[in-house]
């Protein structure tokens, strides 16, 4: 069985093409720029070539994309961009035109002039052709996305507040971090970027999504050290935009808290981790310093002190390298940035239970 597992981030887009028939270490893997940095890139080129800027598309991942951007309007060019397009930078069409940004629609789009950016978090052809260059087989059997979606907010409501909101809701319906995994037909409405990435997909194969931010936690579980360290553990996905950490009994979530990484000092990472294994870390303490929230699930697992195993995966992990957290850094089947592909596959194996002894087959039987 072939499954593409694909991670997509803030600076990277972590790709496994998971073969059954092989060892996971001899499977195709590539560490690739993400979705929305391919975007900025093309949109730079339009700003340096003094070019429109014309976004079609679909909702898709922002960050870079939006901060190239910005420096295109405030160079003076112009902006176009499609109602979907538009969607990337903010879920309200009109405080996209209040940036500068001229939203038409598609018929609209094609006739303008300019550098033409397609908008999406899914290039299946682009993977196609790189793995065509190595001649690799470009079938696949099901695919497993992932992206962190804040979710569509109604208006008024913080957008950090109702991606938090979001991932209590499903802890507190099934707590494990399987829970996080779903076919298409049940990803919720406000879910518009995850529901944009499976689109994209078309009718390739069967397809399964799972958020970033657990399937890492997940992934890293399939570290010989991290599984070895006892039932009780920590896990930080120290992501490029994004600080997700769970208290974990086995996969069931005593507390978690989302942050973003680039906010926070190590210090401040340490402090947070210790208060979340401790039940002391409040939704407050992490919202006021620009990040998302907490929560404990399960008080009967609160720590006085910290489990004896802190795994860390994640492209920013040495942030933390040389604090009293004396981390493991997680390298499932000796590939860090290759950790939340794994955690994909468990949610695929999940959701497609068909699939679950070709996956087993390989990674082992589920932490």
């Amino acid at each position: 069985m072939r499954i593409l597992a694909i991670d997509m981030g803030t600076g990277t887009q972590d790709i496994l093409l998971f073969d059954s028939s092989r060892h996971v270490e001899n499977c195709v893997k590539m560490v690739l720029p993400s979705a929305t940095e391919v975007a900025a890139r093309r949109i730079r080129r339009a700003t340096r070539d003094r070019q429109p800027l014309v976004l079609t598309g679909v909702v898709a991942g922002g960050g870079p994309c939006g901060w190239a951007l910005e420096d295109h309007l405030k160079s003076g060019a112009r902006a176009f961009a499609t109602p979907e397009a538009a969607q990337t930078f903010n879920d309200d069409l009109d405080e996209v035109r209040a940036m500068g940004v001229e939203v038409v629609s598609d018929d609209e789009a094609g006739l303008i002039p300019g550098e033409h950016v397609v908008m999406r978090d899914l290039d299946l052809d682009a993977i196609r052709a790189a793995l065509a260059a190595f001649e690799e087989p470009g079938d696949f059997d099901g695919l497993a996305l992932g992206c962190l979606d804040h979710g569509a907010a109604p208006p008024g409501v913080s957008d950090r507040v109702f991606r938090f909101d979001h991932l209590r809701a499903i802890v507190q319906h099934r707590n494990d971090l399987l829970a996080f995994a779903y076919r298409p037909a049940d990803l919720p409405i406000y879910l518009t970027r995850a529901r944009a990435m499976v689109a994209s997909a078309g009718e390739a194969a069967p397809v399964a999504f799972m958020d970033t931010g657990p399937a890492a936690a997940l992934g890293a579980l399939h570290d010989e050290r991290v599984a070895a360290g006892g039932d009780e553990r920590v896990v930080l996905n120290l992501g490029n935009m994004h600080l997700l950490g769970f208290h974990l009994r086995g996969r069931k979530v005593a507390s978690l808290f989302e942050h973003h990484t680039g906010e926070l000092a190590p210090e401040r990472i340490v402090a947070f981790t210790e208060g979340m294994a401790a039940g002391e870390l409040t939704n407050e303490d992490v919202f006021s310093s620009k990040g998302h929230g907490a929560y404990h699930a399960d008080r009967g697992l609160v720590s006085p002190r910290l489990p004896a195993m802190v795994a860390v995966t994640g492209p920013q992990r040495a942030k933390i390298a040389a604090t009293e957290l004396r981390p493991c850094f997680a390298a499932p089947f000796g590939d860090m940035m290759i950790s939340g592909c794994f955690g994909l596959l468990r949610g695929y194996a999940e959701v497609y239970p068909g699939a679950r002894d070709a996956v087993e087959s390989r990674l082992g039987p589920l932490p």
